[in-house]
């Protein structure tokens, strides 16, 4: 039996060359209700007819949706290729997808004509295919309660009509068995699907010089899209400005360090203070420790050797310098009592007898005073 669902074109663009293309859902798995009448059932004022997922996604199916012809309305018959030159205005992808519940294709519209149609509001889909019937009572899974199921589902074209309900292009063919279906068979309604063209608005957005027709909705989403992009783009310049600014940051910082690093004559200079420091030190405290200490710390531990802590206690740094500095001169000028005992010391004779006699002198009145 031949059959038809109903979509609607949703968002679409216009190529260079003045093509229409657009991405389309077409059938869905789920329950659908038909005239009894349709499908060969007058003794049924209704039939619910359910195609399960298995059926509509079967690869086989799938395979058939690809590559079909569009058509400006129903053709009287099936599309075949004695037909198509004069009936096509457009094709579908090779690559037909899942959607959820639904099939999404991609279609091409190349007829001038067609497009202009489009263009001013004939913007539903309606989807022929062949489908076999298999007559049974069953409950699908969402619990609606159904009278036959869709099976063997064969793609033959998709149709851009006004309307894609059923009335005046619901069709049923007269010899062919009810166990076979016949495009042009439309369900009778079915809210999910349902969008009237005149309901759609649509809008041209601007995305990189391209003009592209979408609905309200599509247009509403592209440009919150450009503005996200927008700002990621703000973000990521000023993630590069900070990373820049590190940079420079850094760059300054061993420039800094290179100006810190001695030349060979300044290092010597400086070997030559530290030594001539620890030399002072030494001097005024032959035992203090210089080793791993600062120059100031040389300083104060020569001092406290000499003078004690309590010298320089609350002192500044000035004061202990100069105290060293005094030291150290002192040191310099060297000490005279040991400079005597280490050379010995010439004593004249008269000086020495004139020595002796004091002393027995002395001695003599402190025995007579003791007599």
């Amino acid at each position: 039996m031949k059959m038809t669902d109903a979509a609607t074109l949703g968002s679409v663009r216009v190529t260079d060359e003045g093509y229409l293309v657009a991405n389309v859902r077409t059938a869905r798995i789920g329950t659908q209700d038909y005239l009894g009448a349709e499908l060969d059932r007058p003794d049924l004022d209704k039939v619910t007819v359910y195609r399960d997922e298995s059926e509509v996604f079967r690869k086989a199916s799938l395979q058939t949706f690809g590559l079909l012809p569009v058509t400006d309305d129903h053709p009287a018959n099936m599309v075949t290729a004695d037909t198509a030159r004069m009936v096509s205005v457009g094709t579908t992808n090779e690559e037909v997808l899942r959607d959820g519940e639904y099939l999404r294709i991609g279609i091409k519209l190349t007829d001038a004509a067609t497009i202009r149609k489009v263009q001013d509001g004939k913007r539903e889909l309606s989807v022929g295919y062949t489908s076999e019937l298999v007559w049974g009572d069953g409950i699908a899974p969402d619990g609606t309660a159904y009278q036959a199921r869709q099976t063997n589902i064969v793609g033959n074209h998709i149709a851009i009509v006004a309307a894609g309900r059923a009335g005046p292009l619901a069709r049923i063919g007269d010899s062919q068995p009810s166990t076979v279906a016949r495009w042009g068979a439309s369900p009778i309604t079915d809210e999910k699907d349902v969008v009237m063209a005149d309901a759609i608005q649509t809008r041209t957005v601007q995305i990189d010089g391209l003009s592209v027709i979408t609905t309200d909705a599509g247009a509403q989403a592209l440009e919150k899209l450009m503005k996200d992009m927008t700002a990621a783009e703000k973000k990521a310049a000023e993630e590069m400005d900070k990373k820049d600014g590190e940079l420079a940051a850094k760059d300054a910082q061993i420039a800094e360090m290179s100006k810190s690093v001695l030349s060979d004559a300044d290092l010597d200079a400086k070997v030559a203070a530290r030594a001539d420091l620890i030399g002072k030190a030494k001097a005024i405290a032959k035992d203090v420790a210089t080793t791993g200490l600062s120059d100031a710390a040389i300083r104060k531990a020569a001092v406290v050797a000499v003078l004690g802590d309590a010298a320089i206690a609350g002192k500044s740094d000035a004061y202990v310098d100069a105290r060293f500095d005094i030291l150290s001169e002192d040191a310099a000028k060297g000490d005279p009592v040991a400079d005597a005992l280490k050379t010995g010391v010439t004593v004249a004779t008269d000086a020495r007898a004139e020595y002796v006699k004091g002393l027995g002198t002395a001695y003599l009145q402190s025995v007579g005073k003791g007599a």
